[in-house]
C-alpha cells in the first residue's frame, strides 16, 4: 500500500513538473541546442532539437519543464507553444523541384528550409537569392513552414543584402503589411477647420524646426515670442502622431510591433511609413500642421514661471539644419538670430542647471561614414554635439521633464496612472568599484557616501581629464559602469540626467512609447484617463526593441566599419586600445574610428598574457610588457571578415617600428 502511495506521488510530481510552464526566448546555438532564458532564473533551460515544436532562434516560446534541475546541471524543457515570432521574413537561396521550391537560408543559426508553392515563387527561378515572408508556421516536426517570395535580390546587391538581413535577424520587417500601407493612404492630408478649431492656434507665431541635413521626419519645432510682461513665451511643439494612429488598427499594431525606427548607416528602416513619417506627420516648414505642445513662459532671467500642455495647430517658418544654426550662433548673424541667440542662452543656462543638480556630463562622439552614391563607405566622419545641438536638447529634456511631472502628479483615486516613464538607475555596484580603483591610480578620488555624491566625483572627473591622454578610457569606463536606461511604470527617476521624472514625448514618428504617453496625456488632459493595465509589458516590448535596434545599428556599423577597412589591408596604424579580455584586446584606430581584435594567440611568440581585471590590462609573464586601456600602439590590419563582422588587428613591436622608421 505504501509502495502504490509512493509510486503515485512520484507519478504526480512528474506531472506537476511536465505542466509547469514558464516563457522565455529561445536562443539556438550553432551546435542546434537551445536555450531559454528566462526571467528570474538563474540558468537557461535546455532545449533539444527535437523539442522545439517549430520554434526558430529568437522566438518567445511557453516552455514545460520535463526535468528539475540535478545538482550541477541544467533544466530540460520541452516548447509547447510559440508566443511570438521574432521575424517572418528571411534571406536564402532558391533550390527548384517539380512544381515546388525550398527556400534555403542564409543564417549561421541551423534553419529549416522553407517550402514555396511555385504560385508563390514571384518570378524567382533556381538559385536566385530572395526576400521571402513565411506564410504558414506549422508545429508539426514532420512539415516544413512554408514561404512566399517577396522579392528576387539583385546578384551585385551583396552589401545591401547584409544589412538588409541584420534588420531580419534583430526582428524589423523590411516592408509593411498592403493593410497597414492601405491605412496610411486613407488617412486626409488635410486638417479638418473643426480639428483646428479645438486646438490651440499658434500659426501667427515664429516657429521653426532645426534638424539633421538629411533628416525628412521633422517631428518637433519650437515656437518664440516676446510678452508684453518682458517674458518669452517658448513653444515646444512635438508632432501629433496619435491622432492619425487609430488605436488597434493594422497601422497601430505594426508600429507597436517595430517599436522603434531603425537607423543604419545609409538607410532607416522607419516605424511608420512614408506617408505619416515623411509627409503628414512632418512638421514640413509653410505647411499647417497638427501638434502636441508644452508652452512655456520664462522670464529674462531664465526662471520658468509657466507650463500648458495640450494640443495645438502651428505653421513652421523655417526648416534650419544643425549646421545653420550653429554658425548663427558663432556669428551671431542670420534669419532668427534674436530668437535663436535667445533661446540658447536659456538652452545653457539649463545646461548648467541640470549639471548642478546631479546630471553626469558625458561627451558623445558620434561616427558616421561617408558612403558614395552605391552605399560604399569611402571615410569617416566624427559628429560632435555642438551648441546647436544643445539648444535643442535642452528644450526636449524640459518638455520631457514636464509631462512626466504632470502624469506623475496627477494620481487617480489615490493611485499613479499607468505611464511609461523612461528611468535611468543608479550605477552598478560591481562596475562602479572597480571603475573607482582605476581612476583613483590617475589620482581622481569618488564620493560614495549618495547617488548624488557619485554623479557630482563623475562630473569632477570629467572636467579633470578633458583634453588629457587618459580621457577616452575614463569616459569609455565610466559609461560602462552605468544601468540601462528603459521604460517602465515604475517612476524611479533617470539617474545619468538628474531627473525625478522623466518620459519620452519628443519624438513619436521614430518611437512608439513617445505614442503610447500622448495617448495617455490626452486622456488625462479630457478628463477620461485612461487606465492600461498592460502598460508594464508594452514597457518591456518597447524596451526589448530599443536594445534590439541598437544591436542592429551596432551589427551594420560594424559592417560598414570591415567593409571600409578592407581598403587597408597590410596597413599598419595608430590606435588606442579599447578594450581587454583574456583572448585578446580591441583596438580603436585614431585616424579612422574602427575596432579590430588583437588575438593573444598572435603574441605568442613574444609572452604569455594574462588578464588583470582591476586594471583594465593585459601583462607579459616573462617580460612584464603591459597592455591596458587607453594605451597607443601600432597595429596591421591583417584579415577583414564581411561574414563575421570582424577585423583581426596585430601588433607591430616598437623594434619593428623603429627599423622601418628608421628611428
Amino acid at each position: 500500500m505504501g509502495r502504490k502511495n509512493s509510486k503515485k506521488k512520484t507519478r504526480s510530481r512528474r506531472v506537476a513538473a511536465a505542466s509547469f510552464l514558464v516563457k522565455g526566448t529561445l536562443d539556438v546555438s550553432r551546435t542546434s541546442m537551445g536555450y531559454v532564458h528566462v526571467e528570474g532564473l538563474t540558468d537557461d533551460i535546455l532545449i533539444r532539437p527535437g523539442d522545439f515544436n517549430g520554434a526558430m532562434h529568437g522566438d518567445l516560446v511557453a516552455v514545460a519543464i520535463r526535468e528539475r534541475k540535478p545538482v550541477g546541471k541544467r533544466m530540460k524543457g520541452i516548447v509547447k507553444a510559440v508566443l511570438k515570432r521574432k521575424r517572418e521574413e528571411f534571406i536564402g537561396q532558391i533550390q527548384l523541384g517539380k512544381g515546388f521550391a525550398f527556400l534555403v537560408v542564409e543564417s549561421d543559426k541551423p534553419m529549416p528550409d522553407f517550402f514555396i508553392h511555385s504560385t508563390d515563387l514571384n518570378g524567382a527561378k533556381h538559385g536566385d537569392r530572395v526576400l521571402a515572408r513565411v506564410t504558414n508556421w506549422s508545429a508539426d516536426q514532420d512539415k516544413r513552414p512554408q514561404a512566399a517570395v517577396v522579392t528576387i535580390l539583385a546578384p551585385e546587391a551583396l552589401h545591401d543584402v547584409a544589412l538588409k538581413d541584420i534588420l531580419l535577424e534583430a526582428g524589423f520587417p523590411l516592408q509593411f503589411s498592403d493593410q497597414a500601407l492601405e491605412e496610411s493612404l486613407r488617412i486626409p492630408a488635410a486638417i479638418p477647420s473643426a480639428e483646428a478649431a479645438i486646438r490651440r492656434d499658434m500659426r501667427g507665431v515664429c516657429t521653426f524646426t532645426i534638424d539633421p541635413l538629411d533628416a525628412k521626419d521633422f517631428d518637433d519645432a519650437l515656437s518664440f515670442q516676446l510678452l508684453p510682461s518682458g517674458n518669452y513665451e517658448i513653444g515646444i511643439h512635438i508632432a501629433d502622431v496619435s491622432h492619425y494612429l487609430e488605436e488597434g488598427g493594422h497601422l497601430d499594431q505594426e508600429a507597436y510591433a517595430r517599436g522603434t525606427s531603425v537607423y543604419l548607416p545609409d538607410r532607416v528602416n522607419p516605424m511608420l511609413p512614408e506617408n505619416i513619417s515623411n509627409v503628414l506627420c512632418s512638421l514640413r516648414p509653410h505647411e499647417d500642421k497638427l501638434t502636441f505642445s508644452v508652452i512655456t513662459e520664462i522670464n529674462p532671467n531664465g526662471s520658468l514661471l509657466k507650463k500648458w500642455i495640450g494640443k495645438t495647430v502651428i505653421h513652421s517658418c523655417h526648416r534650419f539644419t544643425y549646421e545653420e544654426v550653429q554658425a548663427i550662433l558663432e556669428e551671431e548673424e542670420g534669419l532668427y538670430k534674436k530668437e535663436l541667440l535667445q533661446l540658447h542662452v536659456f538652452a545653457q543656462q539649463m545646461r548648467a542647471q541640470r549639471i548642478h543638480d546631479g546630471a553626469i556630463n558625458f561627451s558623445s562622439q558620434e561616427v558616421r561614414f561617408k558612403l558614395n552614391e552605391v552605399g560604399d563607405p569611402i571615410g569617416i566622419m566624427i559628429k560632435e554635439s555642438k551648441e546647436s545641438h544643445q539648444l535643442i536638447e535642452e528644450f526636449m529634456l524640459l518638455a520631457n521633464r514636464v509631462v512626466a511631472e504632470k502624469m506623475a502628479t496627477s494620481p487617480l483615486n489615490g493611485k499613479p496612472i499607468p505611464f511609461p516613464y523612461r528611468i535611468h538607475d543608479d550605477p552598478d555596484e560591481d562596475r562602479l568599484i572597480p571603475f573607482m580603483n582605476f581612476a583613483k591610480k590617475f589620482g581622481h578620488a569618488f564620493d560614495r557616501s549618495s547617488p548624488a555624491a557619485v554623479a557630482a566625483s563623475f562630473n569632477r572627473l570629467l572636467a579633470a581629464v578633458s583634453g588629457k591622454p587618459e580621457q577616452h578610457v575614463l569616459e569609455q569606463l565610466g559609461i560602462r559602469t552605468m544601468a540601462k536606461a528603459r521604460y517602465t511604470t515604475e517612476n524611479v527617476g533617470h539617474y545619468g540626467l538628474g531627473f525625478e521624472h522623466y518620459c519620452h514625448f519628443t519624438s513619436p514618428i521614430r518611437r512608439y512609447p513617445d505614442i503610447l504617453v500622448h495617448r495617455i496625456l490626452f486622456s488625462l488632459l479630457t478628463q477620461h484617463p485612461c487606465v492600461d493595465k498592460k502598460m508594464e509589458e508594452k514597457c518591456k516590448h518597447t524596451s526589448e526593441r530599443e536594445r534590439s535596434a541598437m544591436e542592429a545599428e551596432r551589427a551594420a556599423n560594424k559592417y560598414k566599419q570591415v567593409q571600409y577597412m578592407q581598403n587597408f589591408l597590410g596597413e599598419e596604424l595608430v590606435g588606442v586600445i579599447s578594450g581587454v579580455a583574456h583572448f585578446g584586446f580591441w583596438v580603436e584606430t585614431i585616424e579612422h574610428k574602427c575596432e579590430g581584435l588583437v588575438h593573444l594567440n598572435s603574441l605568442s611568440d613574444y609572452d604569455d598574457f594574462r588578464l588583470v581585471e582591476t586594471d583594465y590590462c593585459l601583462i607579459g609573464l616573462r617580460s612584464g610588457r603591459k597592455f591596458k586601456m587607453g594605451d597607443t600602439l601600432w597595429i596591421k590590419v591583417v584579415a577583414a571578415n564581411l561574414t563575421k563582422r570582424q577585423l583581426d588587428f596585430e601588433w607591430v613591436l616598437p623594434a619593428e617600428k623603429s627599423k622601418q622608421t628608421g628611428a
